[in-house]
């Protein structure tokens, strides 16, 4: 008698520890809750952690264990998936997106819609890929970091404003910094070259502040960053350099340099921040390579 072949058992329901932020910006707690109950409804064990304080998030996925867990989900902005991103340091978990804050580069670089039952179809059965981060001094980043005027943008701009208006926080912070111009040129050394930019920016992916094109040629998938040297200075260079950002050419002008390279040192005046991510977390020197160490990322279905 014929005996019918097994049916392949399904995968067991995922376990995600969702690290919420809930001052992400913005009415972000609604939005969590939907993906929260899309993701029970797809059968998922889902827990719940809210950050309390800056630096929050790497602390909980520091501490959270593979037995218990296989994602931690970074529930907010490009600051939150940093700080887990640098919890995960020599841990065999698989990092999520819940993407809730202003602007969630990576979620934008890896076609991840926003929409709550996107997102949750996302976790429940997207598949992990690995991708490569960076590391500036001791801070591991994903996306980009930056010297000159993107990070005195960044210090600069107020907190209370970013919740209020969002990315609009930043377009007035740009406007005042151009005016200004306080920031002095940096010393760039990359692949045995040495160059002198009024800013540098870093990327390990193509976008930029959200959807917008920098670095058509970086790839996350890649152990090689680009590097944008602007040399430009003032309202009419940041003018300039905003419609490139806008149009996906910012290489168009001729004071844009781009440079390949996995290793880079930028020194400057003492106190000048650096971006990373978003957030000024450090000042210059910095030394910025590839961290040896991939992150496993769950990507949405195609």
């Amino acid at each position: 008698m014929l005996q019918m072949p097994a049916a392949p058992e399904s995968p067991p329901p995922r376990r995600i520890l969702a690290v919420f932020n809930p001052v992400a910006g913005g009415d972000r707690r609604t939005s969590f809750d939907r993906v929260v109950t899309a993701l029970r409804g797809h059968g998922c064990v889902v827990t719940v952690m809210e950050t309390a304080r800056a630096g929050h998030a790497e602390v909980i996925a520091r501490e959270a264990s593979a037995e218990d867990f296989d994602i931690i989900a970074a529930a907010g902005g490009d600051g939150t998936i940093n700080d887990v991103v640098n919890g995960l340091i020599d841990r065999p978990l698989t990092l999520g997106l819940i993407p809730l804050g202003t602007a969630n580069v990576l979620a934008s670089e890896i076609g991840l819609l926003r929409s709550p039952e996107k997102i949750a179809h996302a976790l429940a059965f997207g598949r992990a890929r690995e991708i490569r981060v960076g590391r500036a001094n001791n801070r591991r980043f994903v996306m980009m970091a930056g010297v000159g005027f993107d990070a005195n943008v960044v210090a600069g701009v107020s907190l209370p404003l970013k919740r209020l208006i969002g990315p609009l926080a930043y377009v007035w912070q740009s406007i005042k910094e151009a005016a200004v111009g306080r920031f002095e040129p940096c010393d760039v050394s990359i692949n045995g070259g040495e160059y002198r930019p009024a800013s540098v920016v870093i990327c390990n992916g193509r976008r930029y502040g959200g959807p917008f094109i920098a670095a058509r040629n970086a790839s996350l998938y890649e152990a090689r960053f680009r590097i944008l040297l602007m040399y430009g200075r003032g309202w009419l260079s940041v003018l300039r350099y905003s419609i490139g950002l806008l149009v996906g050419r910012l290489t168009m002008w001729r004071d844009v340099q781009i440079v390949t390279a996995q290793d880079i040192t930028v020194r400057g005046a003492v106190g000048q921040p650096i971006q990373i991510d978003g957030d000024a977390t450090t000042t210059l020197p910095v030394h910025i390579t590839m961290d040896p160490q991939p992150v496993l990322l769950i990507h949405p279905v195609r």
